[in-house]
């Protein structure tokens, strides 16, 4: 596990994109996916801690620019970022002598398949959008200040639907911004 970690790790680090303090910015990702995993299944077994690590494997290879504009786009965008992050995932796992059973259960989660029944793969949807919505959705906001109100509050309802009930309440323990506390009350409630 500890050499699966490491190699995920590496791949991690080859992201051009940095955080602010300089750390590649899937590397500062991963992290963020792994303590909320932790946090939300305190006795999680490390195959799923390094399956949060692995939700933005190598993301950066595909940028959104490589598929066309608008929501049919988006969608097969994050398809095949989810076929490619699974890959990636299972062939890692598999160089640093992981049993090829979990390896599969790792991709099974990474692709997102069985997202709600299945109990690896919501772990890592609730991680996602609680990564989301702790660090990421001011950037967001910014980056789409021309989407009216109802547009962000309809994302942030699709977004707390994906989310598990102990996610949820999470969330709403998250100290956010004033002005985006607002959107979640409002988007949940």
């Amino acid at each position: 596990m500890e050499q699966a970690r490491q190699l995920i790790d590496r791949a991690h680090s080859a992201d051009p994109n940095r955080a602010a303090d300089g750390a590649s910015a899937e590397l500062v990702y991963a992290d963020r996916m792994e303590r909320w995993v932790g946090r939300l299944i305190p006795d999680a077994q490390p195959l799923l801690l390094l399956a949060a690590r692995c939700q933005h494997l190598e993301r950066w290879t595909v940028p959104r620019a490589t598929f066309p504009e608008g929501r049919p786009g988006y969608f097969a965008w994050r398809k095949s970022l989810y076929r490619q992050q699974a890959d990636r995932a299972r062939q890692l796992l598999l160089e640093a002598g992981v049993s090829v059973h979990e390896a599969d259960e790792v991709a099974t989660w990474v692709s997102k398949t069985g997202l709600i029944t299945n109990p690896g793969t919501q772990a890592l949807e609730d991680a996602a959008c609680l990564v989301f919505l702790e660090t990421e959705i001011g950037h967001f906001a910014e980056q789409h200040a021309d989407y009216p109100r109802e547009k962000f509050i309809g994302i942030l309802q699709k977004t707390w639907r994906k989310m598990s009930p102990a996610a949820q309440r999470a969330a709403l323990a998250l100290d956010l911004p004033p002005a985006i506390a607002g959107l979640v009350r409002e988007a949940v409630g």
